[in-house]
């Protein structure tokens, strides 16, 4: 698979952004907190992929005695679970103290939350500050502005198969269709 060439370093506290999208709220007090991570993750890939960012979303171990571990669920996002003593700022906050040392490209990287003391603290580091509010209306107009690129693509070649073709296959089939 191509590597693909990251523009930033998103980090995002996970369960500060459940707290703040109402929809993430409703699916993690009606069907729980697994489905809300599931649905926040699902939607921040397609983020990631839009705008090229390396994406990790970072959340509390919850009071789970277990050893922080890491899953790429893409090239471009993978999920964090700090281990037991460890909160997502605290993890945040050490990797923007060490990204300008330990990461070269990209060259700039965003905090996704709305706490405003780890505001403070990751800009002070040199990282760039979005709230969990922000990043939704991000969201929402990338996945708008992907729904109008394919919708003017869809009806550019038109509904039929036949249009999506290029014009030597088209003639092939036409051939094959008049047996000439």
């Amino acid at each position: 698979m191509k590597s693909l060439s990251a523009s930033a370093l998103v980090l995002v506290d996970g369960y500060n952004v459940i707290g703040a999208w109402n929809e993430l709220k409703e699916t993690r007090d009606e069907h729980g907190l697994e489905m809300a991570r599931d649905e926040l993750i699902e939607v921040l890939i397609n983020y990631a992929s839009h705008n090229t960012y390396k994406t990790k979303v970072v959340f509390d171990a919850q009071y789970q005695n277990t050893p922080s571990h890491e899953e790429d669920y893409t090239q471009l996002l993978s999920v964090c679970y700090t281990a037991f003593s460890e909160t997502a700022d605290t993890y945040i906050e050490r990797t923007c103290a060490n990204f300008r040392h330990t990461y070269t490209i990209p060259n700039r990287i965003i905090v996704v939350t709305s706490d405003q003391a780890q505001r403070h603290t990751v800009v002070g580091y040199g990282a760039e500050w979005m709230s969990s509010l922000k990043l939704q209306t991000a969201i929402i107009a990338a996945n708008r502005k992907s729904r109008n690129h394919h919708k003017t693509h869809r009806s550019k070649r038109g509904r039929h198969l036949l249009n999506s073709l290029d014009p030597k296959t088209q003639q092939k089939l036409e051939q094959l269709r008049f047996g000439r």
